[in-house]
């Protein structure tokens, strides 16, 4: 194996975050990816999306074979490189702050890269590759020797590399070769400052060991999941909060921008940010990994980033720390991933209309009823307004949760949300406060919920379709049962269940419509739920097999597969598709411990 090989799919990487930004490692030693300070600043390490865009390599000078996993229950990544001279093991992971532990880690950041090489058996001759490239590959920085490394310098940012005296630097690019005995340890730190720092004080960093301890003390205070496919569960909660950018307490959809879902097309997205859509899942995923902090954190992160609403449309996403202008622009100087262009920053779905958003917001607010107590007036308020504006705009149309650029429709996924966000408030109503309006709410639900049981059934599909007066099957109609607007045994219901699966599965995925060429891993686990709530425990087993059998080596799943290939496509990590597996891992658990399904198929 030599260094590049490994990198030719996004399955080949690895995650390591500080919750602040993320890198991904090939499995041959490549960091390929890192944006920092933020996960959604301008890359540094970019060659995940161009040769050119700049990577650091690490790994032994001769032919070399690898095996990794992830330390413990940490996001330190373990890889062992073998050659036939000997043995090295390397951690890869992004320094905690000193003393951080359980819920306080991440919430500030040293920005620094480390990477421990330790020898395990013979002599092993280590290579080093460092070649920079700010602003997603634009600048090519001044690379100068300094005592004990190389100093980087471009554009808006400055890095520091430390831990080895020797590199030979030669057109912007900085190499360096040493040997590693049994026994011996080297570590090299790669350290981010702004380039025209205003504060001159930093966060010190931990050790190695500091940051093994960190994580593992989160792990340690997350530990209420004991269900069915367990280690999975966790792997999930411990990327979720790697996802988490931790001074707001924002779940970002995934590390990346346009990574492709079909490779050589231009669905190529940046998902780098928060959207209000996964909320409600992604609060109930947490809750059921036991981390009951977050979800609460999330709510109000939700209701600050929303601010006072008035007459404007409910912004479907935001940036991490609450920003809502994310306006998308093309990067063209990049050749994309696999040649896939554009590559995008920003999204334009930022503007859309998603009426679905009102019921993720109150959908996970009633999750968290018992302590909505201690919510803030502003998340009251919030929750009012959003069952105001679904009782006020259900009827009109939308882009959907597919994120549609094209026109609006009448979109049944959004329709069941509007029910989910009056449904909630009308239950919420004695939480809210004098605002609150349970009885009209009540009148609506109502109405909506009699609109999508007429107008969302077609006779010749034999099912609920994806949109009213359509004939096309959409996956997001598996979500009625998972939000209680029918049980998943009702004969209707099922029959939609029976025709998604024969004609969207495919490959032990289930795709969102009869035209997308690739399986989205969150359908095929909310059809898991569906059988699950229906009873029929085997056939959720089945299929949660098989959708989590397309993780990569660590564990980590991407937006999409390939049914024919089975590659890892789309976003990576993908929160939504975690937070998929956590929800449908306790389905499982939750069904096979009370086989007769609850009414309304609702928890």
């Amino acid at each position: 194996m030599n260094e590049r090989q490994g990198a030719s799919g996004i399955g080949a990487y690895g995650f390591i975050s500080d919750c602040h930004s993320a890198a991904l490692v090939t499995s041959a030693g490549s960091i390929d990816w890192w944006c920092v300070p933020r996960f959604d600043s301008a890359s540094v390490l970019g060659r995940l999306l161009d040769p050119d865009a700049g990577h650091w390599s690490l790994c032994p000078s001769a032919a070399f074979t690898t095996s990794r996993s992830y330390l413990d229950e940490t996001l330190v990544l373990r890889t062992v490189f073998e050659t036939g001279e000997g043995e090295v093991e390397v951690l890869d992971l992004m320094s905690l702050e000193s003393g951080a532990r359980g819920h306080d880690i991440g919430r500030r950041s040293p920005h620094v890269l480390c990477r421990q090489i330790t020898g395990l058996r013979g002599t092993v001759l280590m290579n080093s590759e460092f070649a920079p490239r700010m602003e997603y590959g634009r600048t090519v920085p001044y690379l100068t020797s300094i005592r004990d490394g190389v100093q980087a310098r471009g554009g808006p940012a400055s890095l520091t590399l430390r831990g080895v005296g020797e590199w030979t630097i030669t057109s912007g690019v900085a190499r360096t070769t040493f040997e590693v005995r049994a026994g011996d340890t080297v570590e090299l730190r790669l350290e981010y400052a702004p380039a025209f720092p205003s504060d001159p004080e930093s966060t010190p960093p931990g050790t190695v060991a500091d940051t093994v301890a960190a994580w593992e003390s989160w792990s340690a205070l997350h530990t209420g999941y004991d269900g069915e496919y367990r280690d999975a569960v966790r792997r999930s909660s411990l990327v979720l909060q790697g996802l988490t950018y931790q001074p707001s307490g924002a779940v970002l959809a995934a590390a990346t921008t346009s990574l492709p879902e079909l490779m050589g097309s231009e669905l190529n997205f940046d998902y780098r940010y928060a959207w209000l859509r996964d909320l409600s899942l992604t609060a109930r995923a947490l809750w059921v990994a036991a981390c009951p902090d977050e979800p609460q954190r999330l709510l109000e992160w939700v209701a600050n980033a929303a601010g006072a609403l008035g007459d404007e449309r409910v912004q479907i996403m935001y940036g991490a720390a609450g920003e809502r202008d994310i306006t998308e622009h093309e990067l063209d100087h990049l050749a994309g991933f696999g040649g896939s262009r554009p590559v995008r920053v920003g999204n334009a779905a930022w503007d859309q209309s998603q009426l679905d958003v009102l019921g993720e917001v109150l959908d996970a607010a009633h999750l968290l009823r018992d302590s909505l107590g201690d919510a803030s007036p502003q998340v009251r308020e919030l929750l009012i307004a959003l069952a105001h504006r679904a009782a006020t705009t259900w009827e009109e149309p939308d882009a959907g949760m597919w994120e549609a650029r094209d026109k609006g429709r009448q979109y049944v996924s959004s329709k069941v949300m509007c029910w989910v966000a009056l449904d909630r408030a009308v239950k919420l109503a004695g939480d809210l406060g004098p605002a609150s309006e349970p009885d009209k709410w009540a009148e609506v639900r109502d109405q909506i919920h009699t609109a999508v049981l007429e107008q969302a059934w077609s006779e010749p599909a034999g099912a609920y379709t994806g949109a009213f007066g359509s004939d096309e099957l959409d996956a997001s109609v598996l979500l009625l049962p998972l939000v209680g607007f029918l049980p998943a045994t009702d004969p209707r219901m099922r029959a939609t269940i029976d025709a998604i699966v024969g004609k969207l599965g495919g490959g032990g995925l289930i795709r969102r419509w009869a035209d997308d060429r690739s399986g989205f891993l969150i359908c095929s686990y909310w059809l898991v739920e569906c059988y699950a709530l229906a009873g029929e425990i085997d056939l959720a087993r089945e299929w949660f097999d098989k959708a989590t059998a397309h993780a990569n080596d660590l564990g980590l799943l991407a937006e999409e597969a390939d049914p024919r290939s089975g590659e890892l496509l789309g976003n990576f990590p993908q929160a939504f598709s975690h937070v998929g597996l956590i929800n449908a891992a306790w389905r499982i658990s939750e069904a096979a411990s009370n086989p007769t399904p609850p009414p309304g198929g609702h928890a």
